[in-house]
């Protein structure tokens, strides 16, 4: 595909995933997210064309002016966007599927010193939230969504959601809505399975002070019916999604673990 093509699909793609965009000269004066993406392709080029420091010289050019740095070495694939363009950075060996969306303060980072593949690769169709640090050689799978400032250190399945830090796969009761472009852009619909654990241990808590303050006796399987009672509406996802399993706090003394709730 020619370069002037990439960058038609790359402009485009805009009116697709913002609904502030308005006309395709607003887009190009004033999307720093474009603008790195655009420089971006060429400087991918010229990378490709053992031209590496004008490559470098271009992608530190882009960095002064839209404040993303994606290093020329990244694969990129079609229809890219990065929503507000700020703070963004892509390492060299970072992959990237087509359609995928990206938002401000997302960084694709290595962990390793050690030449080779240290960075991400992301599927088609995800999406990354706000602040969110997807680190090392790890695969995001297709149409998988990061929710804002999560740490994802594991491999995410394809169509699943990781949230927290560090980032546990979990599965939704809702899906989001997709846009007339058939692209689902409601990163909100994010659950908190620690939140919600943290909830039900507390309730938990307040029932048997009450009890303990009544000078009733609490029996072990009355505690565990109660337990079992407290069901939140998302969990981390251990079949559903594989790579999700673990629990989340192994409480201290005698105390259990909350046991995962299953949504219906």
């Amino acid at each position: 595909m020619s370069l002037l093509a990439q960058w038609r699909e790359d402009i485009r793609c805009v009116f697709e995933r913002d609904p502030a965009a308005r006309t395709t000269f607003e887009v190009l004066t004033t999307y720093p997210g474009v603008h790195a993406i655009m420089l971006y392709r060429l400087a991918h080029r010229l990378w490709r064309a053992e031209w590496r420091y004008l490559a470098r010289l271009l992608s530190f050019g882009a960095r002064l002016v839209s404040n993303v740095d994606i290093h020329p070495g990244a694969v990129i694939g079609a229809r890219f966007f990065i929503d507000h363009g700020a703070c963004v950075v892509i390492g060299e060996t970072a992959e990237i599927g087509r359609d995928v969306t990206l938002y401000h303060g997302v960084t694709l980072g290595g962990t390793s010193w050690r030449k080779g593949k240290r960075h991400p690769t992301l599927g088609d169709g995800v999406l990354v939230g706000a602040g969110a640090k997807i680190l090392g050689p790890i695969t995001i799978g297709a149409n998988a969504r990061v929710g804002a400032n999560s740490v994802v250190v594991q491999d995410v399945p394809e169509g699943c959601t990781v949230v927290g830090i560090p980032g546990k796969v979990v599965k939704l009761r809702e899906a989001g809505q997709l846009n007339p472009y058939g692209i689902d852009l409601d990163h909100h619909l994010i659950p908190d399975p620690v939140g919600k654990a943290i909830a039900c241990l507390l309730e938990r808590i307040d029932s048997l002070e009450k009890r303990v303050e009544a000078g009733g006796l609490v029996a072990a399987g009355s505690q565990q019916q109660f337990y079992e009672g407290c069901n939140p509406d998302n969990s981390i996802c251990e079949s559903d999604c594989a790579g999700g399993a673990g629990a989340l706090v192994q409480p201290a003394g005698r105390r259990r673990a909350a046991p995962t709730p299953v949504i219906e």
